[in-house]
């Protein structure tokens, strides 16, 4: 943990990862900042220790460079960075649905590039980061990005051909758990409980089938029939969710993800 890192961009995903990897053991004075407004990386001065430079200051002095800017901010970024990163620096890019090759291509000779979607539950340890190498990215590259990302979540390593796939599903995966949890809360509503019980009671069996999931090894289908008594209160709501086509419209919304990342990795931003 003697090497330099630095974060370009740190919004909340950015805190998040410096945040974590002091709580791990870096330094702060190993750790470097960016932001695009001063009075950001004073707050980030003060809250965390770190150092706050330029973007080609920090090209220039971290061994690790993490690229968490937003994906339409992607190439100026790089074409500030690109005359001051030397070959052997490792960059990691966190922008969803930004290539490898698209770093590389910007990027010195041989520049090992390694590609992450980390999901909001970074911002509570909770997170999942999806990892791909780019075509100089070695085993050594991988395992430095996984320890950077570890103090934050778990990781998990795919080829980049399934990094659409794994945004549609951990990237964007958060929301529609916040969407499912507020129509569940409106129904609570309509069946006659107050907004915070309901809330209450939702978030916390979350939480639970959660933590039973993750824990339990069983497989979801065991899992909710253990739950669905024959001629029961469950199995006549699972009945209405099969009728409104829920299972299908869940499919069909992560293929409209998978393919939205696709069109921001072929440029379209609109």
């Amino acid at each position: 943990m003697t090497q330099k890192i630095a974060v370009l961009g740190a919004g909340k995903i950015g805190e998040a990862l410096l945040s974590g990897m002091i709580r791990a053991g870096w330094p702060p004075s190993d750790l470097l900042v960016t932001a695009r407004r001063p009075e950001r990386a004073e707050e980030l001065h003060i809250r965390h220790g770190v150092t706050a430079v330029g973007n080609a200051e920090a090209a220039k002095a971290a061994d690790t460079l993490i690229l968490a800017v937003k994906p339409q901010d992607m190439a100026a970024l790089l074409d500030e960075l690109a005359p001051h990163v030397p070959a052997d620096r490792l960059v990691i890019s966190a922008a969803a649905g930004i290539p490898t090759t698209f770093l590389e291509e910007r990027l010195a000779e041989g520049t090992p590039v390694v590609r992450v979607m980390p999901n909001t539950p970074v911002l509570v340890d909770e997170g999942m980061s999806v990892i791909s190498a780019g075509s100089h990215a070695t085993e050594a590259h991988l395992l430095r990005t996984e320890e950077i990302f570890q103090p934050v979540g778990k990781t998990l390593r795919v080829p980049e051909s399934q990094q659409d796939a794994a945004t549609a599903l951990s990237g964007s995966g958060p929301a529609y758990f916040y969407y499912l949890v507020e129509a569940m809360t409106d129904a609570g509503i309509l069946l006659g409980l107050p907004r915070d019980k309901a809330h209450d009671l939702i978030v916390q069996a979350a939480i639970g089938a959660s933590v039973m999931l993750r824990d339990s090894g069983e497989h979801p289908v065991k899992l909710r029939e253990a739950v669905t008594s024959p001629a029961g209160t469950t199995i006549s709501a699972i009945r209405e969710l099969e009728k409104h086509g829920v299972r299908a419209a869940l499919i069909a919304a992560l293929e409209a993800a998978r393919d939205r990342s696709r069109e921001l990795a072929s440029g379209d931003k609109g």
